[in-house]
């Protein structure tokens, strides 16, 4: 069942050598036995034809395109080493080999991640070693087709240890990593991308829960067409909600997201508002059309520099866009209003984590002063969302480098988006099992390096980190830290039932003067008023300060 052509070539050979050796002897018995050489001949043949039409049965069965092996090879086509377990190379080379995509591509051969049968072929393509021998396999590929080849991982080499051991191997190669897309249709390999590195063993989450509070639901995100927001409205409208309405600050985000929802899901009820959280009576007149069950405010400002010269937009679209949302919800009765916070709301330093942890606060008092039920999400850096390190690193690579980094040192917690947001909606459902608000924090896994993170994406292009790509330090920027924490000393974090979200015991403001401070401090930032902004936002978040707060004053004087 895994023949190819290079195997029938191989039968066809082996049995014309052996009618050779048997013919001489054949022609004794001939003289003896009186048989016509007609009968020999067509044994012959019958013995060829039926060790290859059993081979082809079993091709059959087994892909139901037994042609598939009197394709054409292409000599100018681009090779490929192929990396992984034999079982998924067999599937992998089978969907190449079907594939009509127009990648022109020839797989050359496999190294087996389990170390067994080299000098096998499956399909026609030898196994021609273990990881061990990666590196003599692609010189020996180069120098006898004249190219490098892509070196593609599949099955257990998509595992991180693993692959990290490939990427040290190509780049010293120049050989670029490749993977098959996920999409079936399109069956062609691309680029690995970086957060391909961040593969954690899949998660065991339950969709039951989550199913039930979003299914014939009426959904409302803010910030829909964000990073994390336009992820959260997929998975949503995968789960059949009654109405989904997305508003956003950015008419291209919100077009993007409103058109690949259209096709995604075509029968849903879908309404794409262009609003600022930051205008509480727009918001208020979305609520109140819209009537959501479930609310989830992702729309943020999170440049952390950027924020730490722009203070006052940041405290109305952190702070104040989140009160209004959060008002607006229990305005309209919601059952669950869903934050989501990050990872810089610990310990601030800067204005932007600063903000965020405020808001925190505030959505805690809004829920227990109204009832509604808030779940408010921290979690540390999305891998290739908008304005993060990746696409800035991705830019400085395709230029030829350097690549810059803050500090060699610093490490930072980061998660793929698809992951988050699954998370996200997880501690959702948890929420309805709570009263008023509760704060989850998701498993990050540990810190990465960002020069760690960095030299992985050189190595990724088939590059050299320091030879080919330069790596320079241009130290820390305004409000930013080495390390990010998750939670504060003072919280206590509870394991809940679902994997990769925890529970943090951290109580709400109680305090009339929390109220009064709040209007104070939104008041003050509309009037762009950044010195009392930065003192209120210093005395309402003692953890950031009011020495920081004078520091942003010294900075931006």
């Amino acid at each position: 069942r895994h023949i190819g052509w290079p195997d029938a070539v191989r039968i066809i050979q082996a049995c014309a050598l052996s009618g050779l050796i048997y013919l001489p002897f054949a022609g004794l018995l001939n003289g003896t036995l009186q048989m016509p050489w007609t009968v020999l001949l067509t044994a012959l043949l019958l013995w060829t034809v039926g060790l290859f039409a059993g081979r082809m049965a079993a091709l059959s069965r087994s892909t139901h395109q037994p042609l598939q092996i009197f394709s054409p090879v292409q000599k100018d086509a681009q090779p490929v080493l192929l990396i992984g377990d034999v079982e998924t190379c067999v599937a992998v080379i089978r969907r190449l080999q079907a594939s009509h995509s127009g990648q022109r591509i020839r797989i050359l051969g496999t190294i087996d991640t389990d170390g067994n049968d080299p000098g096998r072929a499956i399909r026609g393509v030898p196994i021609m070693g273990g990881l061990s021998d990666l590196a003599s396999v692609i010189d020996i590929l180069t120098v006898r087709y004249g190219r490098t080849p892509w070196v593609a991982v599949t099955g257990t080499a998509r595992q991180r240890d693993i692959m990290m051991d490939v990427l040290k191997v190509t780049s010293d190669h120049g050989a670029p990593i490749m993977a098959l897309t996920p999409d079936e249709a399109a069956q062609v390999l691309e680029p690995v991308r970086p957060a391909d590195l961040l593969a954690r063993p899949e998660r065991d989450l339950e969709i039951s829960p989550v199913r039930n509070i979003v299914q014939d639901a009426r959904v409302l995100i803010t910030g829909g067409g964000g990073t994390i927001g336009s992820e959260l409205a997929r998975q949503i409208a995968g789960l059949g909600p009654e109405f989904l309405t997305i508003i956003d600050s950015c008419e291209f985000n919100l077009y993007s997201i409103d058109l690949e929802l259209q096709k995604l899901a075509p029968d849903m009820p879908l309404n794409a508002q262009l609003g600022d959280v930051r205008d509480a009576s727009r918001i208020r007149d979305s609520f109140q059309a819209a009537q959501p069950e479930l609310v989830v405010h992702a729309a943020a400002l999170k440049h952390v520099p950027l924020m730490e010269r722009n203070v006052c937009e940041a405290i109305l679209t952190n702070v104040a866009g989140a009160v209004n949302a959060a008002r607006a919800a229990a305005a309209v009765d919601a059952k669950r209003f869903v934050f989501i916070s990050t990872d810089k709301a610990v310990e601030p330093d800067n204005v932007m984590g600063a903000t965020k942890r405020l808001a925190e606060l505030a959505i805690s008092r809004i829920a227990a002063e109204s009832g509604m039920a808030a779940a408010m999400v921290r979690f540390g850096n999305v891998l290739g969302s908008s304005g993060s390190v990746v696409p800035l690193f991705e830019k400085q690579i395709a230029a030829g480098g350097p690549v810059t980094l803050t500090d060699m040192g610093v490490t930072r917690y980061f998660m793929t988006v698809e992951e988050a947001s699954a998370l996200v909606l997880q501690a959702s459902a948890l929420q309805q099992q709570c009263s008023n608000s509760e704060l989850f924090v998701l498993d990050m896994g540990e810190p990465m390096p960002i020069l760690q993170l960095a030299e992985t994406m050189i190595r990724l292009k088939g590059l050299v980190p320091g030879v080919d790509i330069q790596i320079t330090e241009t130290g820390l920027r305004e409000g930013e830290k080495l390390h990010e924490a998750l939670t504060y000393e003072h919280e206590a974090v509870v394991q809940t039932k679902v994997d990769g979200v925890l529970r943090v015991v951290s109580p709400p403001p109680h305090s009339e003067l929390f109220d009064k401070q709040l209007l104070a401090l939104i008041e003050a930032a509309s009037r762009r008023d950044r010195g009392e902004a930065l003192r209120l936002l210093g005395v309402m978040v003692p953890e950031y300060g009011e020495e920081s707060a004078e520091k942003n004053l010294r900075h931006s004087a």
